[in-house]
């Protein structure tokens, strides 16, 4: 990261009322200086100006805006930064751009790169970073509530508590490491074998959350999987309630899978169509069928689709060898049967619905959303959101497991270490000095 002082625009390019420029940088203030008329010497922080603002020649008025002014550290970066709220044109915003592009020292900021700063500068760590990037991308209810959540520290608060217990840990095996001749208290032993224990079940609780924090911001996947014909594809329309799929008699019409993207009680849900599972020498059916198929293992939610006219749910037995936890047992074509016939298949746990008359719909959308929403309830309320997150903890795990006081000092300390990098590689904190720190704070040595 350079030096220099950076800007861009911090709101969408496009006709709007007001735009958005950041500055940020030790030489923020020029743009004061060589576009206005204030006075930096008299600038109050975190006060709004009405002023006009001049191009770099000083002959042209390129708009008449807000600037607000924030001095570091106590701003967004940890930097000096000075705000434009400019008119939102196209012309204005160019113009405002171009001008500081001139200024020596200045330059476009890369992306996130305001983000990166406030973590250089200690006003932020990376799961924070993270949880402003899922809070800008929110589109539902659920993502915009916890990634604020996160964004706010609930991450970070967690990892960084069970890293310094790690480092706690590293401070004192270190210091009989330089002092071998000490004897470790049996005392001590005792309070750092349970506490690398309290830590590892919380580590493995935390990660028995099946993904959760993962599927809230991409996605949770629905997989309506059947026999050809079953009427999927009228499903996925009815649930759309638009024409996103050919619907046909003739079985195979459905080569590929077709995602449909929908926001249930908050949470964002891909609802998936498929190739109707069944043998066939048709080559690119048999592709759609293999498709299906890997839909179907990376699915969190079977409905499975039958025809309730002519089949019954035992047409999906060998789907519930491995995914019985996750299906859904929905029969279709319920303007086929009797009354008696739909309170028995709802008697014994199926939803009853016709794709075909849209009736029903609601009911099956209403179970889909009540299934993800006992997932999340059912787990702590501080979600792993991330792949890398989930490999960090994984990691750091492994190494407490093989933590043993047993075995050379100098090997447990190590097992110790690496649980705590793995840990600080998450929040971005990967230091080594602070052991020394928390030694010659904790201990009276060389008394």
């Amino acid at each position: 990261m350079d030096n220099k002082t950076i800007y861009a625009l911090s709101t969408v390019l496009g006709k709007s009322g007001v735009a958005v420029i950041r500055i940020s940088g030790s030489k923020a203030l020029d743009v004061v200086r060589q576009m206005t008329k204030l006075d930096t010497s008299k600038l109050k922080a975190r006060y709004a100006y009405f002023l006009d603002l001049k191009s770099l020649s000083g002959v042209d008025t390129l708009d008449k805006c807000l600037l607000l002014y924030f001095k570091g550290p106590n701003s967004f970066t940890g930097e000096d930064i000075v705000e434009l709220h400019t008119h939102g044109s196209r012309a204005v915003i160019s113009s405002v751009l171009d001008n500081l592009s001139r200024i020596p020292d200045f330059r476009m900021a890369e992306a996130g790169e305001f983000s990166k700063r406030a973590f250089y500068n200690h006003k932020m760590d990376l799961t924070e970073a993270e949880g402003l990037a899922d809070l800008i991308d929110a589109e539902t209810q659920a993502q915009q509530k916890y990634a604020l959540r996160q964004m706010e520290g609930s991450l970070k608060n967690l990892y960084e508590e069970w890293r310094e217990q790690l480092v706690n840990i590293m401070a004192h095996l270190e210091a009989y490491i330089d002092f071998p001749d000490e004897e470790i208290p049996e005392t001590v032993v005792a309070d750092i074998n349970n506490t690398v224990f309290k830590l590892r079940q919380s580590i493995e609780h935390h990660l028995a959350s099946d993904n959760i924090g993962e599927r809230l911001r991409e996605g949770f996947r629905v997989v309506i999987v059947g026999r050809p014909n079953a009427g999927k594809s009228s499903l996925l329309n009815a649930i759309a309630k638009r024409d996103v799929v050919i619907v046909s008699d003739i079985a195979g019409t459905t080569r590929d899978a077709i995602d449909i993207h929908l926001d249930l009680n908050g949470y964002p849900v891909i609802i998936t169509d498929t190739a109707g599972i069944r043998e066939t020498e048709e080559a690119i059916e048999r592709q759609g069928v293999e498709i299906a198929y890997q839909k179907i293992q990376d699915a969190d939610l079977l409905i499975c689709l039958y025809d309730a006219s002519q089949d019954t749910v035992q047409v999906f037995d060998n789907i519930a060898k491995t995914f019985h936890n996750k299906m859904l047992y929905v029969a279709n074509k319920s303007d086929n049967l009797t009354a008696e016939q739909c309170s028995s298949l709802l008697s014994a746990g199926n939803l009853v619905i016709s794709a075909k008359h849209q009736q029903g719909i609601d009911s099956l959308l209403s179970a889909i959303g009540n299934i993800i929403s006992d997932k999340f309830t059912s787990n702590s309320n501080i979600l792993i959101t991330r792949a890398r997150y989930r490999e960090a903890l994984s990691a750091a795990l492994a190494s407490l497991k093989l933590f043993n006081l047993d075995k050379e000092i100098e090997l447990s300390a190590e097992d110790i270490r690496l649980a705590a990098r793995e840990i600080g590689k998450i929040t971005g904190r990967i230091e080594v000095d602070e052991i020394l720190d928390k030694i010659f704070g904790s201990f009276c040595i060389g008394k």
